[in-house]
């Protein structure tokens, strides 16, 4: 039996005019925002979604704390998250409380009793992107997932729909607004990290646990979901190779700025192929040294944006606010109209796709370039020893510049592309060579 005849998943829709009845799990930033627009702009979204969104409830852990919102006014609140998804009348879940364990009882409760869902979490969906999947497809209800990735930028979208007909090879950018002001405002001003991320923090722009934004598991979480789409196999979170910016000082931004580039968080995901053909996926998260030249390097700010090259529509980018209440509410908000006119006129969203099933690259075999800050004795013969250890780990030299120092030379190698492993190997054999004094910093290099 297809799953057109199967009436257990198939959705034949509600029928135009209908009423989609909707619940809110949690009432934070975006919760918020959410309710109110979708109160405020109630006759539009009607109109997009062929019948009226009635909201059905709002559930929080904390009733009390709401007390005069305008959940609390409209008589919305509830303390009861599964109670309000079991109700006949709910056919859509919004979850935008955060984090994995609790979202995904009640995620997973929503999807199996037939319910739409429609979430802002990252972490859920990269963490268990399958289970969700697996459980969506069998009630034959559809699973969003717009705002876990770059808040009101779309591109889920167009990586599930827009692009379904191309081949894509790469995914790459900013998408972690807090780490891109702490790097921006670091190559702005000449400030150290733990200055910038004090000023950070007091302009709200740091979690209450910054470890997530700043040790790289908030941007890893959104190049898992963005790999998992492009390249149509299932990626987690775990199989992200994950660096954050807490080792960036001011002197590496100072010599990249010599240079000619930027340091920016990349997330970058990657088709790889290798000499005999054979294809496998790679996801990373690090500091990467940007060239001034490349679009990337001016994204300021909070703001995030993405690269996507693909086969016949070459290279796109997505660039906007990618955090905060309005910003990820506008992406949540898409969803629910898009669920609801499924629900209202039948037929699904697009689901997973995991068909191509490419393994995970070792990260040892991604290819890469380094640029590498030492001090080294200044003496003569120095470069031509450092030089055998490049070449005896099949690393080639692009360019190198020294800077004399008082007791010592500062040496600054920029590599040609190769193997992450060889590149590590060849960081370790310079540590422990009497010529070098010290390994300042290994940065990675993209965009050229």
């Amino acid at each position: 039996m297809t799953e057109q005849q199967n009436p257990s998943t198939f959705n034949p829709g509600k029928g135009a005019g209908s009423a989609v009845g909707v619940a809110i799990l949690g009432y934070g930033t975006v919760g918020s925002q959410v309710l109110r627009l979708m109160l405020e702009n109630a006759d539009e979204f009607a109109h997009r979604a062929g019948g009226p969104l009635e909201v059905r409830g709002v559930a929080v852990s904390n009733v009390e704390k709401h007390n005069g919102t305008l959940a609390d006014e409209k008589g919305l609140l509830t303390n009861d998250a599964r109670s309000l998804i079991s109700r006949d009348d709910v056919d859509l879940v919004v979850e935008v409380i955060g984090g994995i364990d609790y979202p995904r009882e009640l995620v997973l409760a929503a999807l199996r009793s037939g319910k739409s869902v429609v979430t802002a979490n990252k972490a859920l969906v990269a963490a268990h992107s399958a289970e969700l999947a697996e459980a969506a497809d069998a009630a034959g209800v559809d699973l969003y997932f717009e705002a876990a990735v770059a808040a009101a930028i779309p591109v889920v979208g167009p990586l599930r729909r827009s692009l379904a007909g191309d081949r894509i090879t790469k995914v790459a950018g900013i998408v972690n607004g807090t780490t891109n002001f702490i790097l921006d405002a670091m190559d702005s001003t000449g400030a150290n990290y733990e200055d910038v991320f004090a000023e950070a923090d007091r302009l709200g722009y740091v979690e209450a646990d910054p470890s997530a934004d700043v040790e790289g598991h908030d941007a890893a979480s959104k190049a898992a979901i963005l790999a998992s789409l492009a390249f149509h196999t299932r990626v987690t979170a775990d199989d992200v190779y994950c660096e954050g910016i807490t080792k960036i000082s001011a002197a590496d931004i100072d010599v990249a700025k010599s240079a000619g580039y930027t340091i920016k968080l990349l997330a970058i995901c990657e088709r790889l192929v290798d000499d005999s053909g054979n294809e496998s996926v790679s996801a990373r998260v690090h500091p990467t040294l940007v060239p001034r030249s490349h679009p990337l390097a001016s994204v300021n700010k909070s703001f995030n944006a993405i690269f996507v090259e693909a086969e016949a529509a070459g290279r796109l980018m997505f660039y906007g606010n990618g955090a905060g209440g309005n910003p990820t509410a506008s992406a949540v908000l898409g969803d629910i109209v898009g669920a609801s006119r499924n629900k209202v006129f039948g037929g699904r969203a697009p689901g997973e796709s995991t068909y191509a099933n490419l393994p995970i690259a070792d990260f040892g075999d991604v290819p890469t370039r380094y640029h590498i800050d030492m001090n080294v004795e200044d003496r003569v013969g120095v470069l031509a020893e450092l030089t055998q250890i490049f070449a005896a780990h099949g690393i080639s030299l692009r360019t190198v510049r020294q800077e004399e120092q008082e007791q010592s030379a500062r040496l600054l190698v920029i590599t040609h592309t190769a193997r992450e492993a060889d590149l590590s190997a060849t960081v370790a054999a310079l540590a422990e060579t009497d010529a070098v004094l010290n390994v300042n910093s290994v940065i990675r290099l993209a965009g050229e």
